[in-house]
């Protein structure tokens, strides 16, 4: 018996939830992907597979044996993919996962380019602000924005971005202009909550990074809504240039506190800690570290 096909005959049953089905998607009689499952108990003993009439039911053991089969078959097939295309045209499936605001007003609008130039790449976005686990989630690379990384994560900086505080000229003019960050606190706030509620915000005073915690009258997980509703004068709210530059650049919003600002944000390409880089992924790394660094303020 293979090892290999048999964590592969392991895999397929607890993914599919079916004896018959697996066979059926491999192309094998029942009696030979039972064999086989049975061999593996055999070798490793323990029982991976409990079963019934009606269903069958991984044990403990199993998955955890799961995980692993897991792991080393994609580690098999990246090994084989990274040969087989060395010097090949890149091609194959990338799932990315990215922020909602960042992966719509500054992703999407490459994908385009990122057709014609790899047409032999397929991708599936996961547009979501949450932080993704990638290993979990079977997703190849995510990309994060954000002023610093969990220890341990494996990262390449794509660029980077400033926060800015911002408001309507019309709001300001009826409420006035904070000269501080401590003058929030008279101010009406808009705050994103994609993370945590009630985060403070950070500015730079006297040399160091400050928190403030204002009075937020509206607080919600979406970027986009609270710059509008700035524009709408409904408040001071802080969002990413990515966000706020073209209402910046119309007038439709006022930067204030600029001397303030903190330090900038880093854009990064995050990448699941377990395996080795492929090609498709380093082509879509770079595609887009060179793409972000056109972009005015996010090189």
């Amino acid at each position: 018996m293979s090892r290999l096909d048999a964590m592969q005959h392991f895999v397929r049953v607890a993914d599919l939830g079916s004896f018959a089905a697996a066979a059926d998607q491999l192309g094998v009689a029942r009696s030979v992907v039972t064999r086989r499952i049975a061999a593996l108990e055999e070798h490793l003993g323990v029982k991976l597979i409990t079963r019934t009439t009606r269903k069958l039911t991984l044990t403990s053991a199993g998955l955890a044996y799961l995980e692993r089969c897991r792991s080393i078959l994609q580690a098999l097939e990246d090994a084989e993919s990274e040969v087989m295309a060395s010097g090949q045209t890149p091609r194959g499936h990338i799932h990315m996962g990215l922020p909602v605001s960042f992966g719509i007003r500054r992703i999407a609008p490459l994908l385009a380019q990122f057709g014609q130039t790899y047409p032999h790449i397929a991708l599936t976005l996961d547009f979501n602000d949450r932080t993704s686990d990638l290993i979990d989630e079977a997703m190849d690379i995510a990309i994060r924005v954000s002023t610093e990384l969990a220890p341990g994560v494996v990262a390449r900086k794509l660029g980077q971005g400033q926060l800015f505080t911002v408001a309507a000229p019309a709001y300001l003019a009826q409420h006035g202009t904070p000269q501080h960050p401590g003058d929030l606190l008279e101010h009406r706030c808009l705050g994103y909550t994609g993370r945590a509620n009630n985060r403070p915000w950070h500015f730079m005073v006297e040399g160091q990074l400050q928190s403030f915690a204002p009075n937020y009258v509206l607080q919600a997980n979406n970027g986009d809504a609270l710059a509008l509703a700035a524009q709408q004068g409904l408040g001071i709210t802080v969002q990413p240039d990515f966000i706020v530059q073209e209402a910046l650049d119309s007038g439709a919003l006022v930067s204030v506190l600029h001397a303030f600002a903190p330090p900038p944000f880093g854009i990064y390409a995050i990448l699941p800690g377990n395996r080795l880089l492929t090609q498709r992924q380093r082509v879509v790394i770079d595609f887009l570290a060179q793409a972000l660094r056109s972009v005015p303020g996010q090189a």
